[in-house]
């Protein structure tokens, strides 16, 4: 079974955006989304303008604050501490990697934990990981929606998320080890310094490669009807393409697809699911500060 996560995307957008007229026909007001981008990184320019349009096709309000990568710390957190005491911005997001100069931990620590979107705040992990979360990591959550709409049972389920970063694998295995639906599972995390990663691999019931290394998952590494959820997204060269590279995630596609019993591609599997789920957190937000 392919799990296409462009399908839940779609699905899960049209029940936040049905919630954003009402809470509109209601309040008067729309949830609103404010990004800063500091620099030229391209795939950060690329994701930041996604987000735009994502807001703008569920109704939300949105604005981008487009930073040249000589900002200082001051002026990043200044601006931070404006739209922290802005009723009408909802939530605050800072796109990273950030310049070399910035404490990107600083910076994350000033966002108001209620406006913290991207659920990066210490307060809103420490939260997330007590089970009593306020706002779901968005690429976690996307894999959590995943399961759920596929009907993919976790309780009591081996799971290994091989990747530890404080993005993905972290809070992911804090979700799923939580007393909770689609969670309840056994879960091993996984990284650089496992040794005999392969046998841990191979025992598991639904196996997560988050690590960003393309095609690292092989066939031989899954245990027979594993679930597969792949969050990589890589670019390997390839002359045939027009672009001279094409997408590949951590997983081995092609080598594990006959092995698993579920899998999801990429592009098109769980990457949809992230700035969906950075939406449901802006709606959130705005109900908590508003309630």
């Amino acid at each position: 079974m392919i799990l296409d996560g462009k399908l839940v995307a779609e699905s899960k957008r049209e029940e936040i955006k049905q919630k954003v007229t009402e809470l509109k026909d209601k309040t008067g007001k729309n949830p609103f989304l404010v990004a800063i981008l500091v620099g030229e990184d391209p795939a950060s320019q690329v994701y930041v303008r996604s987000k735009e349009r994502a807001c703008e096709k569920m109704g939300m309000g949105s604005s981008v604050d487009r930073l040249p990568d000589t900002t200082s710390e001051k002026d990043l957190l200044a601006l931070i501490d404006k739209y922290n005491h802005d009723p009408k911005v909802n939530g605050i997001l800072v796109q990273l990697p950030l310049p070399a100069h910035i404490d990107e931990q600083k910076v994350i620590e000033r966002i108001d934990p209620i406006k913290d979107v991207d659920c990066f705040h210490p307060y809103n992990v420490g939260r997330l990981a007590l089970g009593t979360p306020v706002f779901l990591p968005a690429t976690p959550a996307g894999v959590i929606e995943i399961l759920k709409y596929y009907k993919l049972e976790t309780s009591g389920k081996s799971v290994v998320v091989i990747g530890r970063s404080n993005i993905v694998g972290k809070p992911l295995g804090n979700m799923l080890v939580q007393k909770a639906e689609y969670a309840n599972a056994t879960v091993t995390i996984a990284h650089s310094r496992t040794k005999n990663l392969a046998e841990m691999t191979s025992q598991a019931d639904i196996l997560i490669a988050a690590i960003g290394k393309p095609e690292f998952v092989k066939a031989d590494m899954i245990k027979p009807e594993a679930v597969v959820i792949d969050v990589g997204v890589n670019r390997v060269e390839d002359a045939s393409r027009e672009k001279g590279y094409r997408l590949a995630g951590d997983v081995d596609y092609d080598d594990v697809a006959e092995k698993a019993s579920a899998i999801t591609p990429v592009p098109g599997g769980v990457g949809p699911m992230t700035i969906t789920m950075l939406l449901q957190n802006t709606l959130k937000a705005f109900e908590v500060q508003n309630s």
